[in-house]
């Protein structure tokens, strides 16, 4: 009789289509390279309103501009991943790619953030969905709960649903509220910080225009307002005649390292979109040990705003209820801004990069036992 021979395992391999990676988005990848996951990533360009210098160490990388939907289709085959994740849907030949791997029995996974809103728009595209992307993908891994909402409508049974989807930069958000919340102990900044792009939704103008009238009106005390961001309103709200109140500054686009020095004068972090699928930088700024100031509409509050405990919320739109909002954070003395900072550095630290990387270990696992 010959011997046993140990034929070794091939390495766990996953392959992720994406749209416009992040540093966070990659920070996650990296987490679960270090697991020992092989990981093989298609991506779009790099968006030019948000021009994050990128690192992709450990990595295999591919442009989706240089792959035509033949060669993206080869690429997916030849590489036979154990689990696919499919930003969204919108690439179609992204699409195609994970409905090949479905029929030769991978695991293919729709990502998403899109929140469940009831509008004629999504109940058109959860009818299609049950027709086209079950035929695309086995599961679903999403962000919160309204996206879990929209999966199921999709036609994704409750338990192919997965929620957790982004994970924020922990590690380095964790450590700069440590640095923080100790240099704080003697006096809490005094200045109001917004990151988000200049687009309509994020409603730069309405939170300029509520902070300007609280000046006006001698209520927003020593406080200050300050922006972080670019795109194609930044014009014409830092030109406006509140983006141009001297005690609101737009700072431009800043870039992960150099946010510190802007985040070392903030002292709580205000998101006030009018629809915000999610909102990684809601994480980043509670890890970092600011208190919240959200919209309704910023699902990552679901996760990462108790409501009186580490920060506020308040209707979208409702420039009097902001008011109102911005008003009570400047009426809290500095220790009880402090004790919220605390708060939401606490609630910022319940999911990692390494937490993600576990639920894509875990598809691995589950899939090569079905194997």
């Amino acid at each position: 009789m010959s011997p046993a021979v140990n034929i070794p395992a091939r390495t766990p391999r996953v392959l992720v289509l994406y749209t416009e990676l992040a540093p966070y988005v990659l920070t996650c990848l990296r987490a679960l390279a270090q697991r020992g996951v092989e990981v093989h990533v298609v991506r779009w360009p790099v968006n030019s309103e948000a021009p994050f210098a990128l690192s992709t160490e450990g990595l295999h990388l591919y442009e989706r501009k240089d792959l035509d939907d033949a060669a993206l289709q080869r690429l997916a085959i030849e590489l036979n991943p154990d689990v696919t994740l499919c930003s969204g849907w919108i690439d179609k030949g992204y699409l195609a790619a994970c409905r090949s791997l479905r029929k030769l029995g991978g695991h293919t996974v729709m990502c998403s953030d899109t929140a469940w809103q009831g509008k004629p728009r999504q109940w058109v595209a959860a009818l299609a969905g049950r027709l086209i992307l079950q035929r695309t993908f086995s599961a679903a891994w999403v962000t919160g709960e309204r996206q879990a909402l929209y999966a199921r409508k999709l036609g994704f049974a409750a338990g192919r649903v997965s929620k957790g989807f982004y994970a924020a930069d922990t590690d380095h958000f964790l450590a700069l509220g440590g640095t923080l919340l100790a240099e704080r102990q003697n006096a809490w900044p005094h200045v109001f910080l917004c990151v988000a792009r200049y687009i309509a939704v994020k409603n730069h103008q309405l939170l300029c225009d509520a902070f300007a009238e609280l000046c006006e009106e001698g209520h927003a005390g020593d406080w200050q307002l300050w922006f972080a961001g670019t795109g194609e309103l930044h014009g014409a709200v830092s030109g406006s005649a509140s983006g141009s109140h001297p005690r609101i500054k737009h700072l431009g686009f800043v870039q992960g390292e150099a946010m510190r020095s802007a985040m070392r004068s903030a002292g709580v972090f205000v998101l006030p979109s009018a629809y915000e699928p999610w909102g990684v930088v809601v994480q980043e700024q509670a890890c970092a040990g600011l208190p919240l100031a959200l919209s309704q509409e910023v699902r990552a509050g679901e996760r990462f705003l108790i409501e009186g405990r580490n920060g506020l919320s308040f209707p979208a739109n409702d420039k009097q209820r902001l008011k109102e909002a911005l008003c009570k954070f400047v009426a809290m003395p500095d220790d009880v801004l402090a004790e919220q900072g605390r708060a939401s550095r606490a609630l910022g630290a319940t999911w990692s990069p390494s937490d993600w990387a576990g639920v894509v270990v875990n598809m691995i696992q589950q899939q090569r036992g079905q194997a």
